[in-house]
């Protein structure tokens, strides 16, 4: 993809982000895309999952302390990207605990993100018998329902999930990748007219950039100046390179969002669904390119084949 440009915040980027120039011009130099250093696994994460290894042995703890270190551990497992254990965990808490909405509800956007799309409606299902105002649950059933092609209950899903929160600039993004696929131009007109009411919430930065009313230039000097923490530098910008490879997505450039895409994977900020998604939307581009070249492929043998049937019935008889 096309990097950004920029000479005014350019010693920024290179100071707070340790970007390199490959230009060294005056007026406008040419930088990578701002990175954080990935996390990686604390200290008191790789502490806690071996205590409550150690803790997990003894025969003589109740079924209600151990399904609650069997959930805990699978949070720290999930939370350093070892989600197959996680998995593992909670499937063992809930087996001995079914009632917990909270473990539904993650086993929902695992399933939703390897594309096991009936088993997350299930899971959320559960979450939301269990707790009815789970607004986190009524939006993941909401994406798992847009990315198992149900479109119009995903619309109407989220459409009602952002209604009970007009202010969550999320639940408008993800209303309005949804509502594209219906309508493009309605989508945007009702995003604009929310972005035009907007807070100061760190959000609606991400809807600005989506609908172009920031540019990403700007998008960056936002983050970058605005954050000294690096785990807060990264789950910036894993957020805000998923919504842009959406938007580049959405305009047909795939070279541009899957170069995206990567970059919200960089970070490590494995709890995001931002970086969780990244994965799916590798996949889904993966097998559309697929499909477009191998129907392109068979037009063109089809083509082929008509060209030389037709040379066959010109020529003379022999």
């Amino acid at each position: 993809m096309k990097w950004f440009r920029s000479a005014t915040i350019s010693a920024v980027l290179l100071v707070t982000a340790g970007c390199a120039s490959t230009s060294t011009t005056e007026q406008e130099q040419w930088i990578y895309p701002p990175m954080a250093v990935p996390l990686q696994a604390s200290v008191q994460q790789e502490v806690q999952i071996a205590r409550l290894t150690q803790l997990l042995q003894r025969a003589d703890l109740q079924d209600e302390v151990r399904a609650k270190m069997h959930y805990e551990r699978g949070n720290y497992y999930d939370s350093v990207g070892l989600r197959d254990l996680a998995r593992l965990d909670f499937n063992q808490s809930l087996s001995l605990n079914p009632a917990q909405p909270d473990i539904f509800n993650l086993l929902g956007v695992y399933f939703t993100q390897v594309g096991e799309f009936d088993a997350a409606y299930e899971a959320f299902d559960s979450t939301l018998e269990l707790d009815p105002d789970n607004s986190y649950a009524e939006r993941n059933r909401a994406i798992a329902l847009y990315y198992g092609g149900r479109i119009d209950l995903a619309f109407e899903e989220m459409s009602q999930h952002f209604e009970r929160d007009t202010s969550d600039p999320f639940g408008a993004l993800w209303l309005y990748i949804i509502q594209s696929e219906l309508d493009l131009d309605v989508a945007k007109a009702e995003l604009k007219a929310r972005y035009d009411a907007r807070s100061e919430e760190w959000g609606w930065v991400l809807v600005g950039l989506t609908l172009n009313e920031i540019s990403e230039e700007n998008a960056f000097k936002a983050i970058l100046v605005g954050t000294r923490d690096n785990t807060l530098l990264a789950q910036r910008l894993t957020e805000v390179y998923f919504y842009m490879a959406k938007r580049y997505q959405q305009e047909g450039d795939f070279a541009s969002a899957i170069s995206l895409y990567k970059l919200a994977l960089a970070g490590n900020v494995f709890e995001y669904v931002e970086h969780r998604y990244s994965f799916l939307e590798l996949s889904r581009i993966y097998n559309q390119v697929k499909a477009e070249q191998l129907a392109q492929a068979k037009l063109d043998a089809k083509l082929e084949a008509e060209e030389e049937q037709q040379a066959k019935s010109n020529s003379p008889a022999q």
